[in-house]
This record gives structure tokens, sequence and C-alpha cells, in this order.
């Protein structure tokens, strides 16, 4: 892996299968639950598919064809239109530590503002402690509890951000 060769960009329909490995291996990795996550969500398998819509936005990071993470934002489900959601940020054991994860990050704060969201909501589970870090590093506020309807009842970590 070079840094060279790797590239962060939206999403195309033969990453799907790759998007959804990197998303599943991270469960088993931090022994996050697998009922109540975005592990059960039915979009895994179709991630290119369920980000073609005008509010939303999925990016990859591409080391020369091999995929070794994603995030995105969306509308929160069954909430104000002006929040957005940080969905299935989920990142390759490859690329961790070497701040692709904070490029990333950045990079979907900027789509999510330049969609005209006002406040970016996310849902975390206590094991990605790094991630965490990273999302009150950029002002993240810690909630009581779940916004929309998400489905994701084992998270326990739910944070908002004004944009």
């Amino acid at each position: 892996m070079s840094k060279d060769t790797i590239v962060i960009r939206e999403i195309r329909s033969q990453d799907n299968a790759q998007v959804e490995q990197v998303i599943r291996a991270c469960f088993h990795e931090f022994k996050i639950p697998l009922t109540g996550t975005a592990y059960e969500d039915e979009e895994n398998p179709r991630m290119y598919e369920s980000y073609q819509n005008d509010d939303d936005i999925y990016f990859v990071i591409d080391d020369d064809g091999d995929i070794l993470g994603g995030a995105g934002v969306k509308p929160l489900k069954g909430f104000n239109e002006n929040f957005c959601e940080l969905q299935k940020m989920y990142f390759s054991p490859k690329v961790r530590g070497k701040g692709l994860g904070r490029k990333m990050f950045e990079k979907c704060l900027k789509a999510a503002k330049d969609l005209g969201y006002k406040k970016c909501y996310l849902e975390s589970a206590p094991q990605l402690k790094a991630a965490i870090h990273i999302y009150e590093s950029y002002g993240f506020k810690h909630l009581d509890g779940a916004l929309g309807t998400t489905g994701h009842y084992s998270c326990g970590v739910w944070m908002i951000k004004d944009l």
C-alpha cells in the first residue's frame, strides 16, 4: 500500500462487495452486537444503489482497486429534514492510524454542508473509542438517546454537531 495509490472517491457499483466486507469485518473485530446495528441494514450489499439520491453521498478509500473503507451522509430517517446522519464509517485495519479516517470524516462533513444540512447526527458503539475521540475533537456533542428511526437500538453512543 502506497500513499500514491490511495484515493478517497465516490462509491461505484463495482465497490459493493468490498464495502460490505469491510463493514461486516469491523463488527466481528470489535465485538459490536450484530442485531440492532448497521450490521443488519438491508443496504449493506448494495451501498452504491443506496446512495444515488440528491441528498446523500458515500465515499470509499480506494487503494488501486482495493476498497479499504468508506463513509457517507444521508438524511436522518424519521427526523427533521435539516439533519443528516453520518453513516457506515468503517475502515480496514490496513488504513487505520494513517490519518485517512480524519480525511474521510472531513470530506463527509463538507459534503453534508454542501448538501444543505444544518446538523449532523451519528450513532456509534462504545467499543469504537478512537472514532468517538475523533468525533469529539470535531465538536460532536453526546446525546442521552437516539434521534430518528434508524433501528440501531444497540449502538449506545449518539452524537450531534452543528454544521
